[in-house]
């Protein structure tokens, strides 16, 4: 297993599901921090981050602006802004122009952690309706990294997971039961 500095999961519809189903599994002494980029409304639930919290022994927070990122920590991108992984390991916000029709934008996450993590990177992609991640993924396997996806056969929305087994090559595909089984053994 390769090491791990830094563990990504991006996602759109259907996605909060599988993040729910996933969290209560994930060992509470991992020794990376797990950045969450979900698609959701402007404004809407910053409530996010207690839901999550209620099913997980780790951290969660909602990123602020220029935060050092901490291992054994799940941060949870902000809506309405994209988040993007700096050199010196720390985050920024930006409000730029929608990607993909979406802010957080996957690509956005995935593309600035892949210079800043480089092989020691895992992205996960799960459910979602647009293509955002694709691109993304693409730029994390050119640094190195591995790129995941969730089985499009168990997403609720396939066509996000799909496109990226279309366009990138994949490192491994899981089912829902088996994702953090596999988070718990990346070190």
């Amino acid at each position: 297993m390769r090491k791990c500095e830094a563990f990504i999961i991006g996602g759109s519809a259907g996605s909060l599901d599988v993040l729910l189903k996933v969290l209560p599994d994930i060992r509470p002494d991992i020794s990376f921090p797990i950045i969450i980029v979900i698609h959701r409304k402007h404004g809407a639930d910053s409530l996010l981050p207690d839901l999550l919290s209620s099913r997980t022994k780790l951290i969660v927070k909602e990123v602020d602006e220029k935060e050092k990122i901490v291992a054994g920590t799940i941060y949870v991108a902000p809506s309405d802004y994209h988040l993007l992984v700096e050199m010196d390991r720390t985050f920024s916000l930006d409000y730029s122009e929608k990607v993909n029709y979406s802010r957080p934008a996957i690509d956005v996450t995935f593309q600035t952690a892949a210079e800043a993590y480089k092989n020691k990177l895992v992205c996960l992609l799960l459910s979602g309706s647009n293509a955002d991640g694709v691109k993304g993924l693409k730029t994390v396997k050119a640094w190195g990294g591995e790129a995941v996806i969730q089985d499009p056969e168990s997403a609720q929305v396939a066509y996000m997971p799909e496109q990226a087994k279309k366009h990138v090559e994949i490192d491994r595909i899981l089912r829902i039961e088996d994702v953090a089984e596999f988070i718990n053994l990346l070190r």
